[in-house]
């Protein structure tokens, strides 16, 4: 069954949320995970296409969005719009809403921070995953 973490963030800055995303997805990478990133727009996706170049000076995260991945796609995909195959481990949810592919990844992740929608919208997505049964954990992240 799929395992579902929340990370709960200080602050309301779209951009840490973004940028934790980039050093959650280098941690999955390192570990030998593939990584799906699923964002809420092509205007996110194309941030953190860029931000992870650059989120970190001494960190390469090979990457790709995933309408460009081709036949031997990176092992970390980014899309708002498509349904990943089977191939990945990790699913980064930044999307307001709960993926409808979810359960194909045996982990998925959600980065909540203190915005009131992104809050909001973080309990709904816990509440679809406990009313199903899903193992879920919190990790509170300091500044």
């Amino acid at each position: 069954m799929t395992q579902v973490d929340f990370y709960i963030m200080p602050g309301e800055s779209a951009e840490n949320r973004l940028r934790f995303a980039c050093r959650l997805t280098d941690k999955a990478y390192r570990l030998g995970n593939r990584v799906f990133i699923h964002t809420e727009s092509a205007q996110q996706t194309r941030l953190l296409d860029d931000l992870l170049w650059t989120f970190q000076q001494n960190s390469f995260v090979p990457h790709s969005v995933y309408q460009d991945a081709g036949e031997a796609p990176a092992p970390v995909l980014l899309a708002h719009d498509a349904e990943p195959d089977a191939s990945s481990q990790v699913l980064i949810n930044l999307a307001a809403e709960v993926p409808l592919f979810f359960s194909r990844f045996e982990r998925v992740a959600e980065l909540v921070d203190e915005s009131a929608e992104v809050r909001r919208s973080g309990r709904s997505r816990y509440t679809f995953y406990k009313e199903r049964g899903y193992p879920l954990r919190t990790h509170e992240i300091k500044g």
